[in-house]
């Protein structure tokens, strides 16, 4: 599989060294410098591009791979407000996109553990819930993708939560998300309920980028040969285990 690499920060390194090793050939590496080469012949003969950037720009190299025909892995988060616009163009034109707010298997095992726990916390009104992500100092989304993605999920499945709001929740119904940034911390997000009783808390580690590499080359692959709007469901289909 020949890999185009757009953007070559922490992560596109990582990236880089997996699939190398899963024998994948990198044909091009894309990053702020040398933006003129998404037109080169090497991009262009890319089978699929893996692009993990900035929000400000996600959507753009997006569409530069579609109007190549690239099929695109994305790990960008805090763009996704613009995801539904862009789906509209993806089934109208047969683009291909694997979006995700976390490659992480575990991250994903995290999130499919805390829909189990919001279904059953409906018979116990009197826990309420809480958010909390902590990552390095230069992640510019906050709160994280992969917060956002864990909060709907639980909103999904738990009757008397209908929103998330960053830090402080207002009313009853929403679940706030605290965001930390300190140091050089890949990832780690928190679930807590709370009662006057007693806690549960819920909390996934990342320890180093290597999960969340593998988890977008694993998906550059099965993303080979299809069409349309893809995420890590398509790929776990928890929903039929």
């Amino acid at each position: 599989m020949k890999i185009a690499l757009i953007g070559y920060g922490k992560m596109g390194k990582a990236i880089e060294k997996i699939a190398t090793e899963r024998g994948h050939q990198i044909v091009c590496i894309i990053d702020e410098n040398n933006q003129q080469d998404s037109y080169s012949k090497q991009f262009a003969s890319a089978d699929i591009a893996i692009e993990f950037t900035a929000p400000d720009v996600a959507e753009q190299n997006i569409r530069k791979c579609f109007e190549h025909s690239i099929p695109v892995v994305c790990g960008t988060t805090g763009w996704t407000d613009r995801l539904p616009a862009l789906k509209k163009d993806i089934d109208k034109n047969g683009y291909t996109l694997f979006w995700a707010s976390n490659f992480s298997l575990g991250v994903n095992i995290f999130i499919e553990i805390n829909k189990y726990l919001a279904k059953i916390m409906n018979d116990f009104p009197y826990y309420d819930i809480f958010l909390e992500e902590v990552h390095h100092v230069h992640k510019k989304d906050a709160p994280s993708g992969t917060a956002i993605t864990l909060a709907e999920s639980i909103l999904q499945n738990l009757k008397r939560k209908t929103s998330w709001v960053k830090d402080i929740a207002c009313l009853p119904e929403e679940i706030p998300i605290s965001s930390i940034r300190e140091g050089d911390i890949v990832g780690t997000h928190s679930v807590l309920y709370e009662s006057k009783m007693d806690s549960i808390t819920l909390t996934h580690k990342m320890k180093n980028r290597d999960g969340l590499a593998l988890g977008a080359v694993v998906a550059a692959e099965f993303t080979i040969g299809k069409k349309g709007l893809l995420s890590m469901d398509d790929i776990l289909k928890f929903e039929q285990k």
